[in-house]
């Protein structure tokens, strides 16, 4: 349900259950995690990207009747991308829900199909998102716009998404992919160090760092 593929140092993973709209189940999350720490010293690039239509409509619904909603991975895997000492690049493929917010916020650059809408129930369905994504969410659109997120539970629509800064490009989907790795380009000609120590000069969105 997760797929990797490495290419000349960068490394595209891909959400890999397009029946289920890419809901994620903790091994899923846990996988993703795995890869984001292995990417360390050998990928220069890492881009998210899924199946079919939908990103990922988060939490897969059994599971998150189990208590997946509110389970730790999740954060786990957002600082574990975040982290990455490479570039990251969320190349989202369609709508993005719910707790799979939190693996694209902490990418440096995301792109995204016109037909993609972003929506993070939380409220509504009685939850906390996890700590780190309100957090990200502001760095990027404000505190205003984020609570008209995760407060008011809107759904925020691509061409809404871009304007505010959610998401950083729009590309037709039959371009999606040759978009990222055209993104990926510079930085998969260098030293993974030279990537790393370049991201490291440049602040998280975000983040406590002035």
């Amino acid at each position: 349900m997760i797929d990797l593929a490495k290419q000349d140092g960068v490394w595209i993973v891909t959400l890999n259950r397009p029946d289920k709209a890419n809901s994620l189940t903790k091994a899923m999350l846990e996988e993703l995690a795995q890869i984001a720490m292995d990417a360390a010293g050998e990928a220069r690039v890492l881009i998210l990207t899924g199946a079919g239509k939908v990103f990922s409509a988060g939490a897969d619904l059994d599971e998150a009747r189990s208590g997946l909603a509110v389970d730790g991975v999740w954060e786990r895997l957002s600082n574990a991308v975040s982290a990455a000492p490479c570039l990251t690049i969320a190349a989202l493929n369609g709508t993005l829900a719910g707790g799979a917010f939190g693996m694209a916020l902490a990418c440096d650059i995301r792109i995204a199909v016109p037909e993609a809408s972003f929506f993070y129930p939380v409220m509504k369905l009685g939850f906390l998102p996890q700590p780190s994504d309100p957090r990200r969410m502001v760095g990027l659109i404000g505190p205003a716009r984020t609570k008209i997120i995760l407060m008011s539970g809107q759904k925020v629509q691509a061409d809404e998404a871009l304007q505010w800064g959610l998401v950083d490009r729009l590309v037709p989907r039959d371009a999606l992919m040759t978009a990222a790795l055209d993104l990926a380009d510079a930085a998969r000609a260098q030293q993974a160090d030279h990537v790393a120590q370049m991201k490291q000069m440049i602040p998280e969105t975000g983040s406590d760092t002035p």
